[in-house]
C-alpha cells in the first residue's frame, strides 16, 4: 500500500475532488482526517470510507478559521500528509463584478486555508523531518479564463508551493501543487445541466473534447503524497487533458 500507516488530512473532503482523494488515500492504507464545513457531507465521506474497510475521522470546521484548523489537527495527531483542497468561488466573476465581501471570502477559503493548515502541519513535520503537502490549485492559475478572486488565490498557491518546497525541503518535507482542469464533480454536472451552452463553449477548449473526473486528480495527489514521489518537490503538475496547452484561450463570461 502506498500510504500504509500514514495519517492524511484532507481539506474539503466532504464532496467532489476532496472526497475522492480521501477515499483513494484510504484504500492505500492511510488514516484520513476529512475536514469540511458541511458536517453532513463530511459524515458521508467517512461512511463511504469505513464501509470499504478504511479509517476516517470527520472534522467539521471552517478551514479559514484558525481555531477550527487547530481543532482538526488536534483530532489528527501526528500528520504525515496534508492535501489543501478546500475551495469555493461564490459570486465570483470579472473583477469589476466581485464585491469586496466575496473577494475576501474566496481568498480566505482558497488561500488563507492553505496558510493555516500548512502552518499546523509543518510544525509537526519539521519535528519528524518528514512529510508531504499537496496543494490543489487550478488551470485558472495558468490561463486567462474567468473568476477573478478564485484565479488570484489559485495563482498565489503555486508561488507559495514553490517557496515552501525550497524552505522546508531541508527538513525532509516535500510540497507540490496540482492544477486540475474542469472536473466533473456532482456540482459541476448540475451546473452544466442548467447551462448546456456554457458546457459546449468550455469543452471546445479541451483537445480531447472531454472533462476530467475526480479520480484523475486523486491518482495524481496519491503519487505526490507517497514515497514513490520522493524526488518530486516544488513541482506543478497540470492535470487538464491538454487544455492549458492550447495557445489561444477563448474569452469566457463568468457564467461559464
Amino acid at each position: 500500500m502506498w500510504l500504509a500507516d500514514k495519517t492524511a488530512v484532507i481539506t474539503g473532503g466532504g464532496k467532489g475532488i476532496g472526497r475522492e482523494i480521501a477515499r483513494r488515500f484510504a484504500l492505500e492504507g492511510a488514516r484520513i482526517i476529512s475536514v469540511d464545513i458541511d458536517a453532513a457531507a463530511n459524515a458521508e465521506t467517512a461512511r463511504i470510507i469505513r464501509e470499504n474497510g478504511g479509517l476516517c475521522e470527520p472534522a467539521e470546521g471552517d478551514v479559514s478559521s484558525a481555531k477550527d484548523v487547530e481543532r482538526a489537527f488536534e483530532i489528527a495527531g501526528n500528520v504525515d500528509v496534508l492535501v489543501n483542497n478546500a475551495a469555493a468561488c461564490p459570486n465570483d466573476g470579472w473583477l469589476h463584478e466581485v464585491s469586496e465581501e466575496n473577494w475576501d471570502r474566496i481568498l480566505a477559503i482558497c488561500l488563507k486555508s492553505v496558510y493555516l493548515c500548512s502552518r499546523a502541519a509543518l510544525k509537526q513535520m519539521m519535528a519528524r523531518r518528514a512529510g508531504a503537502i499537496v496543494n490543489i490549485s487550478s488551470v485558472n492559475a495558468l490561463t486567462g479564463i474567468h473568476l477573478a478572486a478564485y484565479t488570484a488565490a489559485k495563482g498565489a498557491i503555486l508561488s507559495l508551493s514553490k517557496l515552501l518546497a525550497l524552505q522546508y525541503g531541508p527538513y525532509g518535507i516535500r510540497v507540490n501543487a496540482v492544477c486540475p482542469g474542469t472536473i466533473m464533480t456532482e456540482s459541476t454536472r448540475l451546473h452544466y445541466e442548467k447551462h448546456p451552452e456554457a458546457k459546449t463553449r468550455l469543452l471546445a477548449l479541451y483537445p480531447g473534447g472531454a472533462f476530467g473526473e475526480p479520480s484523475d486528480i486523486a491518482e495524481c495527489a496519491l503519487y505526490l503524497a507517497s514515497d514513490r514521489a520522493k524526488f518530486v518537490n516544488g513541482s506543478i503538475v497540470v492535470v487538464d487533458g491538454g487544455m492549458s496547452a492550447v495557445h489561444r484561450i477563448e474569452s469566457l463570461r463568468p457564467d461559464v
